[in-house]
């Protein structure tokens, strides 16, 4: 089943989502980019709060691909203790350097996602680089989120062929990118791992405002509660082992 992943920038709205049941915490700064990074010191309280109950994500900002600087954030925000990293591939720098050199890291100390734009033209042969560095998953997204949303730049096909792509490299699959409640149902269609959210679950639908915990419970209400106490490729993921369950202390 489809999961729901809520981008939330403090313990409050953390707190928040997981009342509202959501099934992955991701935290990003959203006044500051695709992709902003909340300070470590947040993301440790977060991870605090959280205890185990639901994955949480953190971001490491919007970074160019230049491999010592982006190892170094990729660490520091492991040492925080979230389960999974997102780095966009925002494709300036050194991206075969970059996968390489995150290879380690990605094997062993935490799990990587990496996040396509699909507004920035989304190559899938990227995929299978993405998978021999063992990353995790993989998440398309927009990058301009004054744009429109995902399905304004990725038509049905693509959105198939990515998750498709995916599953047959046995990463976890996301989609994410300005959605609303119109586009629940047919991405629910294509079948991804994750759906994320933002701006639906704020304050006057602005991803810069706080969640309203009325549209976070709407969202959650449009996407099946998955079983949190059978398997899934979120809580146990074939290319890298064992999540925690629901509820496992730290």
């Amino acid at each position: 089943m489809t999961a729901l992943l809520a981008s939330v920038s403090s313990t409050l709205e953390a707190v928040t989502a997981m009342e509202a049941g959501v099934d992955v915490i991701d935290l990003k700064n959203p006044a500051a980019g695709a992709l902003g990074a909340v300070s470590d010191t947040m993301a440790r309280e977060v991870v605090a709060r959280v205890d185990g109950r639901v994955p949480v994500s953190a971001t490491v900002g919007d970074l160019p691909l230049l491999p010592p600087r982006v190892v170094r954030a990729v660490a520091e925000k492991a040492a925080t203790g979230v389960d999974y990293v997102k780095l966009g591939l925002f494709g300036d720098g050194d991206m075969t350097g970059t996968l390489s050199a995150l290879q380690p890291i990605a094997g062993s100390t935490v799990k990587l996602v990496a996040v396509l734009f699909a507004d920035r033209g989304v190559d899938l042969d990227l995929l299978p680089a993405i998978a021999e560095a063992d990353f995790a998953g993989a998440m398309l997204d927009t990058a301009d989120k004054r744009a429109g949303g995902l399905r304004r730049h990725a038509n049905n096909r693509l959105l198939h062929s990515f998750v498709n792509r995916c599953r047959d490299l046995g990463l976890l699959c996301g989609l994410a990118g300005s959605l609303g409640t119109a586009d629940i149902a047919p991405l629910l269609e294509v079948a991804p791992d994750l759906l994320g959210f933002r701006g639906a679950l704020c304050r006057r639908g602005q991803r810069t405002k706080g969640l309203d915990a009325r549209a976070v419970a709407s969202i959650r209400s449009l996407i099946p509660l998955k079983d949190r106490t059978a398997p899934t490729a979120i809580s146990v993921h074939k290319r890298h082992g064992p999540l925690r369950q629901s509820g496992t202390a730290r």
